[in-house]
């Protein structure tokens, strides 16, 4: 044998070996690799305890058990107590609530409503069942006052139909009516939100009572002392050369009733914005911004209630629709109120 190397190139040492990354060895040395024991430390790392880790499921199954949610993400926390909802008689945010303020179904709302608007239509009929004792002589008396005409000269009134002087007394009859359930209905609202009212405001609510019946009544006037004459005239002037006049019996108490009912309903206007002010409902500086959207209200109430062809009727309600709430703006701008 010679003792002369072999070949450079027939020699590899093992670090060249092992730093060759183009050299692969067989797949058995990767599976020996696979297979050669762990350190200690390394097999603490890797190879969890089996008891802390069944302990550890354990307790995430049943917190997440006890979790609430919503269908999109958890909203409770097991962890955290809930907290009670205060009693509705408590403060809450500085305001206290009403003292007899209490929740009921809305069904229970609904039928006090009904008894309560049945309780003002029983006063509406029964003064208009009183009118009907005077009503024949308060056709007369309103029939030789409203046209612009003397004491002979006012042209008789026409009945046309064998109902219609009974249909009229029961129509003027039912202006009493209006009379008396005006302050009925103002009463009968009151003691369906007395629950909900302060004590302060159940005393503004009382004193509109006595209130609701002066300005109804000051309506009516009005309507007969000073719209119906102006009526009248123009309705005379208009016709008077075109055709004979001759005016129906019913047809005219309708107007008249009309506009004197939805008058003495109109005069409420002052107390009602009294009311919403005093009450917080609204401030006299939003109703003034928003003037133009009340006017335009009144104008829509006025040709929808007063059926009249020519206009006149209408502009005359609505005129004086907007000089009331005008006027207590002014009132209550004059009196300090905001």
């Amino acid at each position: 044998m010679s003792d002369e190397p072999a070949d450079d190139r027939d020699v590899e040492s093992p670090e060249e070996s092992r730093e060759d990354p183009d050299i692969e060895g067989p797949d058995e040395s990767r599976d020996d690799l696979d297979e050669r024991p762990l350190a200690p430390d390394d097999a603490a790392e890797s190879d969890p305890d089996p008891a802390s880790e069944t302990g550890s499921s354990a307790t995430d199954g049943a917190e997440s058990s006890n979790l609430e949610t919503d269908g999109e993400g958890v909203v409770g926390d097991p962890h955290t107590p809930e907290q009670p909802y205060p009693d509705p008689d408590d403060d809450i945010g500085g305001l206290s609530t009403p003292p007899d303020d209490e929740e009921m179904p809305l069904a229970d709302h609904i039928e006090e409503m009904v008894l309560r608007l049945a309780v003002v239509l029983l006063f509406g009929a029964g003064g208009t069942a009183i009118g009907l004792l005077w009503a024949s002589q308060a056709i007369e008396f309103i029939w030789f006052n409203v046209f612009p005409y003397d004491a002979g000269q006012v042209p008789p009134p026409h009945v046309y139909n064998p109902l219609e002087l009974w249909l009229t007394r029961i129509k003027i009859s039912s202006l009493l009516g209006i009379m008396i359930a005006l302050p009925a209905f103002v009463y009968e609202c009151y003691l369906f939100m007395r629950p909900g009212l302060y004590p302060n405001e159940r005393k503004y609510y009382l004193a509109a009572v006595p209130t609701s019946v002066v300005l109804g009544a000051i309506g009516m006037l009005f309507s007969y002392v000073i719209v119906l004459p102006i009526l009248f005239r123009y309705f005379t002037y208009y016709a008077e050369e075109s055709a004979e006049i001759a005016y129906a019996l019913g047809e005219t108490f309708n107007l008249i009733i009309t506009l004197m009912g939805f008058l003495a309903i109109v005069f409420q206007i002052p107390l009602f914005i009294m009311l919403a002010i005093m009450m917080g409902v609204t401030t006299r500086r939003w109703l003034a911004q928003k003037r133009l959207y009340f006017w335009a209200g009144f104008a829509g109430l006025s040709f929808m209630f007063t059926l009249d062809p020519t206009g006149m009727a209408p502009i005359l309600v609505a005129v004086t629709m907007i000089l009331l709430f005008e006027g207590t703006l002014f009132i209550l701008k004059w009196v300090g109120r905001t």
